[in-house]
């Protein structure tokens, strides 16, 4: 099933329907606990918390670019990514990602960092982030920090990811 999503970035209003897809797009609640905790910290950029809507104005995607830095350097982080679990495989996901990112490259940024499914994120750019000479402060698979740069013209930088507080590492 193919259905095209509207996308914008979430409001105020939204806040309850971005709760709902995150929590059930997860096991547990932490993931739809961390986007209320990083809406509360200075990392939010509110033109980055980004829904996917169907026709009828339901959010049924969500994606979510906080800053984030690689040494003293600014980035972004991306994540939490969720879909309602009616909505999944249908593009919604997808859909929140592509404008994030397309929000974050007119915002002129150019690093966004992920820690995601190698097979699912490459599909928008991303590539291991160890080739940049990027990498967490905790051990993950070298396949699934992945990192996306705008403009090749410009150097990333290299060195530790420096999450914002609400992810606790």
């Amino acid at each position: 099933m193919s259905l095209t999503w509207n996308t914008r970035p979430g409001t105020e209003r939204d806040i309850p329907a971005i709760r709902e897809v995150t929590l059930g797009a997860f096991p547990t609640p932490l993931e739809a606990d961390l986007v209320e905790a990083l809406r509360a910290d200075p990392a939010w950029l509110p033109e980055l918390s980004v829904v996917a809507a169907s026709a009828d104005g339901t959010v049924a995607g969500y994606a979510l670019l906080t800053r984030c830095h690689v040494g003293d350097v600014p980035a972004l982080a991306l994540g939490p990514c969720a879909v309602l679990p009616r909505h999944q495989r249908q593009g919604a996901g997808s859909a929140a990602i592509r404008a994030g990112l397309g929000a974050a490259r007119d915002m002129g940024e150019n690093l966004v960092l992920v820690l995601g499914h190698p097979e699912y994120y490459p599909r928008f750019g991303f590539t291991r982030a160890s080739s940049y000479g990027i990498h967490p402060s905790f051990e993950v698979p070298d396949e699934a920090m992945m990192a996306l740069v705008f403009d090749d013209t410009v150097p990333a930088p290299g060195g530790t990811i420096v999450y914002p507080a609400p992810f606790g590492v």
